[in-house]
């Protein structure tokens, strides 16, 4: 079952016995966790029917004995526990996920990992209950999925303000999840999120971030590139090298990528390379002052200054002296 199948089923009030939650993604157990919260009991049943165990303070013999307890004054219990991974044997809870209560919904959050689909204790509670793997949103769909998210709560966004709370904020959907609801408290939803909320809200540069960065590189503009990298330097949460790096090398590997493909036009590129057709057009554009040659060159650099600024063969140079000496190198 998908998520929005089971956010739908809690809120008309259609619960399962068991929700066995588990991936390397914790935004949507959480927002499965807090819907079912929200919706299985009245506020005035929680105090006596809702109980929450955390995985290190608990032994599966307890977690059991609870959820077996009958409800009372209420039509059903809820049992979460949370940090389940810490829970030293989730095995020993099967016993229960074969027979569990009709009166209780015992939900299971098992985080920052997925939980080994060959053992038993998925197999059985998938059976009276249900699974959901929470998986990371790949880098690649990540622009696609905070337009999706800032649409679901009646907003529009800008591409280029998704892109640059993409860079910024990497894959951590809390992280946008936060930043978008600071949006919305000073933000009106009948004006389309851009670049300069971004900035004046949450506080990445428009004008000075990785993105940018990187377009400069992507057109030789050596001037604005420096002055990129100079704020950097003097505001390091704004671009720190080894991210910096990091997006350098995709850049990069992108162009490599495009010189063997053989219709290079936007929308083929955009497809092929899962980037949205403005950000194709750019690369193609770049790919004609980048070759092979070149760019094999310099992802052998980032390979370099990536092992300098973690402290391997540099003695000396600080990260902005690194990052400078490196934006130069990777455009000459």
């Amino acid at each position: 079952m998908n998520y929005n199948n089971i956010i739908n089923d809690i809120k008309s009030k259609k619960f399962e016995k068991i929700y066995f939650l588990h991936g390397e993604e914790s935004f949507y157990i959480d927002k499965i966790t807090n819907e079912i919260i929200e919706n299985a009991l009245e506020k005035h049943e929680r105090d006596f029917n809702q109980t929450i165990l955390y995985g290190k303070d608990s032994e599966a013999i307890n977690i059991i004995s609870i959820a077996k307890e009958y409800p009372m004054m209420a039509e059903r219990r809820l049992v979460i526990l949370k940090e389940a991974q810490d829970l030293k044997s989730i095995e020993e809870l099967t016993p229960y996920f074969e027979d569990p209560s009709e009166q209780t919904i015992l939900v299971i959050n098992y985080k920052h990992k997925k939980y080994d689909s060959r053992k038993k204790g998925l197999k059985v509670a998938s059976k009276h209950g249900v699974v959901f793997k929470s998986d990371k949103v790949p880098e690649y769909k990540l622009v696609q999925w905070i337009n999706s998210f800032v649409e679901s709560n009646n907003y529009k966004i800008t591409t280029k303000a998704s892109v640059l709370l993409s860079e910024f904020l990497g894959n951590d959907l809390n992280k946008i999840a936060n930043e978008i609801e600071k949006l919305k408290i000073l933000v009106n939803n009948e004006t389309k999120i851009n670049e300069t909320h971004i900035e004046e809200c949450i506080g990445i540069s428009k004008d000075y971030n990785i993105y940018e960065l990187i377009n400069a590189i992507s057109v030789h503009d050596v001037t604005k590139a420096n002055t990129i990298v100079n704020y950097f330097n003097h505001n390091p949460k704004a671009g720190n090298i080894i991210p910096v790096i990091g997006s350098l090398f995709s850049h990069f590997s992108k162009l490599m990528k495009i010189h063997f493909i053989e219709n290079k036009e936007k929308n083929n590129i955009s497809s092929k390379l899962h980037v949205p057709p403005f950000v194709a057009g750019k690369l193609i554009d770049a790919t004609r002052l980048y070759t092979p040659q070149k760019i094999a060159a310099n992802i052998e650099l980032l390979h370099e200054y990536d092992l300098k600024a973690k402290g391997v063969g540099n003695s000396s140079f600080n990260s902005g002296e690194l990052m400078t000496e490196l934006i130069y190198r990777l455009m000459n």
